[in-house]
This record gives structure tokens, C-alpha cells and sequence, in this order.
């Protein structure tokens, strides 16, 4: 699936294994968010890109999600102009809570998404 020339993946082809990019601001993180994802707000990602760099897998995708997928197709695309393997999560966290697929709040709990 193609968004424009951005590619895009749904929710529900995700595994375990994908590595997960969250851009959401850091309010909406803490009320809830996918479990093992690397979280970088996308008002500081450009500062904190090296992050990204150092977290991601040699030679792997990255899956970047926001709430609906608005912001993450903005980064996603950065990301591609970077020479990066980046696609952008369809629907967001709100379809991953909605495929119910679980939301951590951090601590232990069951999150929501903002």
C-alpha cells in the first residue's frame, strides 16, 4: 500500500519483531503507547535523530507511528530521504488500539490513546 510514494503498512501486518517509532509528543506517549517502541517527539526529532540511528536495526525497517499517521508520514518520509528503510504505520495508534493490540501507559498499566 502506497500513500503518494510513501509506503505504508497496516496495523495488523505488524510482528513482534518490527521496530516501532513513535513521534507522538510526549503527553500522548505517557497516556498510552505500544510496548518497546522508541519514542521521539516529531518537534525534536531532527535534534534527536541520532537516537534513531543508534536504537534501529542494521539493515531493518522502521515502522513510525503517531496518532492517525499524519505526522509519521512526514518523518517516514524524511527518514527515506536519509537513505533509511521507513514505512508509515496506517491509521496510527488509534488503529493499533482499535485492532486491539495492547497500550502500555509505562508503569505497568493499561494505556489509552490521546
Amino acid at each position: 500500500m502506497h500513500f503518494g510514494s510513501l509506503p505504508t503498512v497496516g496495523v495488523d501486518a505488524l510482528t513482534p519483531e518490527d521496530f516501532l517509532l513513535d513521534v507522538r509528543e510526549d503527553d500522548e506517549w505517557e497516556a498510552g503507547h505500544a510496548e518497546g517502541a522508541l519514542h521521539i517527539p516529531m518537534s525534536e526529532f531532527t535534534a534527536r535523530y541520532g537516537e534513531l540511528t543508534e536504537a534501529a536495526p542494521e539493515g531493518g525497517k522502521v515502522h513510525v507511528l503517531c496518532r492517525v499517521g499524519g505526522r509519521s508520514a512526514q518523518v517516514a518520509q524524511y527518514l527515506i530521504q536519509q537513505g533509511i528503510d521507513a514505512v508509515n504505520v496506517d491509521g496510527g495508534m488509534q488503529a493499533w488500539e482499535a485492532t486491539g493490540r495492547p497500550v502500555s501507559d509505562g508503569k505497568g498499566g493499561s494505556g489509552t490513546v490521546i
